[in-house]
C-alpha cells in the first residue's frame, strides 16, 4: 500500500491513517503506517474514523457562535492584548481564548457559564464518540507494540476510569502575530490527544527533524491525532511525544478543539514490562544463556534473561 500522507505548508508529507483500511486486506499496512507514525512522528491524521461529521461539523459552529457571543468581547478587553500594543514582545503569555470542559470521571460542561443547552449536549454527545475512538486508538497502539490491547487503558484507569477533558480555544486575530505565540512551545503531559480543529486558519506546528512542521488545517472532517508523555513513558519510549506550538495569526481566528484521553489522577504509569530490556543482571549469567541460546532468536533469551534478573 502507498503511504497516504497530507502535506504541510513547509512541503513535508504528514502521516494519513485511513480507519476504513483497518479492515481487510489492506490491514496489516495500514497497521505499520500507524506503528510508524507514532514511532517516528509522534503526531497524524486520521480519516474514516466513524465519528458523526454533522456532529462535528455542528460542535465547530456552535463554539465559534460561543466565542462571538461571549468571549470575544472579553478577550479583546483584558490585559493581554494591551500589553502587546505597550510592552511589543511577549514571552511568558499566550494568545489565546479558552475554557476547558472536563468529562471523564465526572462531567463540568453544565455548570460553565453562558454555554448553551444546544452546546452541552452536542460536546456530550462528540466525546462520547471520541472516547469510544480513542479506545480504538489505544488497542491498535498495544496491538504494534505487541502488548495486551487492554494494556493502555488498563493502565489509565486505575480501577476507576481514564481522565477525560476538552481544552477549547480560539487564537483570535492578531495585529502582531511577529511579537506573540498564540501557545508557547510544550509537549502534552497525558495521554492520546484529539484534534478537531480550524478548516480554514493555520498555526500548529510540530518540531521534527530539527525544524517545525507546519499542520495544515484539517479537511474532510479529518482527526488530527498526538501522543502524549505518558505514552512514550508506558511504550518505554518506542512512541514520542512531540514538541508544539501555535502561532499567532493574522488573518482569522483559528478554532481548537483538544480532547485529552489521559490517565486517571490515581493511575501508576511506568514502562510496560514486556518493553524493557533485561536488567540489573550479571553479565556472567547473561553469557552462561547465551552459551545455549546462541544460534536461536534474541527475543526469547531476552524474555529469559528478565526472568533471571528477577530471581527466577
Amino acid at each position: 500500500m502507498q503511504a497516504r500522507a497530507e502535506f504541510g505548508t513547509s512541503g513535508t508529507r504528514i502521516p494519513v491513517i485511513d480507519f476504513s483500511k483497518l479492515e481487510g486486506e489492506e490491514r496489516s499496512a495500514t497497521m505499520s503506517l500507524l506503528h510508524q507514525a507514532c514511532e517516528k512522528w509522534g503526531f497524524f491524521m486520521i480519516e474514516n474514523h466513524g465519528i458523526d461529521t454533522y456532529l462535528m461539523d455542528n460542535v465547530k459552529q456552535l463554539v465559534n457562535q460561543h466565542y462571538e457571543a461571549n468571549m470575544k468581547k472579553r478577550f479583546y478587553e483584558s490585559e493581554l492584548p494591551m500589553s502587546l500594543e505597550k510592552k511589543g514582545n511577549i514571552s511568558n503569555t499566550d494568545w489565546e481564548s479558552t475554557f476547558f470542559v472536563w468529562h471523564r470521571p465526572t462531567s463540568n460542561i453544565y455548570e460553565i457559564q453562558g454555554l448553551s443547552k444546544e452546546l452541552c449536549k452536542a460536546v456530550d454527545d462528540y466525546i462520547d464518540q471520541l472516547i469510544e475512538l480513542a479506545e480504538n486508538l489505544s488497542e491498535l497502539m498495544c496491538e504494534n507494540l505487541g502488548l495486551e490491547k487492554s494494556c493502555i487503558k488498563e493502565h489509565f484507569q486505575a480501577a476507576r476510569v481514564p481522565s477525560v477533558g476538552t481544552k477549547v480555544a480560539i487564537y483570535p486575530q492578531c495585529p502582531r502575530p511577529d511579537l506573540v505565540r498564540g501557545l508557547r512551545e510544550h509537549t502534552d503531559a497525558g495521554g492520546i490527544i484529539l484534534l478537531l480543529q480550524d478548516e480554514q486558519v493555520p498555526g500548529l506546528e510540530f518540531f521534527k527533524d530539527g525544524h517545525w512542521v507546519n499542520i495544515p488545517p484539517s479537511k474532510n472532517n479529518r482527526l488530527f491525532v498526538n501522543i502524549g508523555d505518558q505514552i512514550e513513558i508506558l511504550s518505554n519510549g518506542m512512541y514520542k511525544s512531540i514538541r508544539h506550538r501555535v502561532m499567532a495569526e493574522k488573518d482569522g481566528n483559528r478554532l481548537s478543539i483538544a480532547t485529552f484521553y489521559n490517565p486517571a489522577g490515581e493511575a501508576i504509569i511506568s514502562p510496560a514490562p514486556k518493553l524493557l530490556y533485561p536488567c540489573h543482571l550479571r553479565f556472567q549469567d547473561y553469557l552462561n544463556l547465551y552459551s545455549k541460546t546462541k544460534f536461536a532468536e534474541k527475543g526469547p533469551r531476552f524474555e529469559s534473561a528478565k526472568t533471571l534478573a528477577n530471581g527466577h
